[in-house]
């Protein structure tokens, strides 16, 4: 029987956080981020960056004998921005050349049903 793992790919435009769960999300099996692996503060979310994240993922993951997975994408939403940062796609791109069977890839970016007001103030930010 193989394995199966939800992988949870939070890309900002500040950063790339990757997270490796079992089915049910209740124990952690893996983490990684952009910042782990980069320097500079600026390339945290860079592609490279969440192609490093992946490397270190994957080595975890074989190391668990995990062959399957669901990829779950979020950018930070809410009030905040609904796109996701220029890590999600380099990060999605290089757990599927590690070989592993992706089951789906879903997004999860929380979208508001009209909750709290966005940050900038009433005329908005001012550049």
């Amino acid at each position: 029987m193989s394995k199966i793992a939800v992988v949870h790919i939070f890309s900002s435009h500040n950063n790339t956080i990757i997270t490796v769960t079992d089915i049910t999300g209740a124990e952690t099996l893996a983490k990684a981020s952009g910042g782990m692996v980069v320097k500079a503060d600026r390339d945290e979310s860079s592609p490279y960056a969440a192609m490093k994240a992946s490397d270190i993922i994957t080595e975890k993951l074989r190391e668990k004998g995990i062959n399957e997975i669901i990829i779950k994408v979020r950018a930070p939403g809410g009030s905040k921005s609904h796109s996701t940062g220029p890590g999600a796609q380099a990060a999605i791109r290089a757990l599927t050349r590690a070989g592993f069977k992706v089951l789906r890839v879903e997004d999860v970016t929380p979208i508001p049903h009209d909750g709290t007001r966005r940050k900038g103030g009433k005329r908005g930010r001012r550049v």
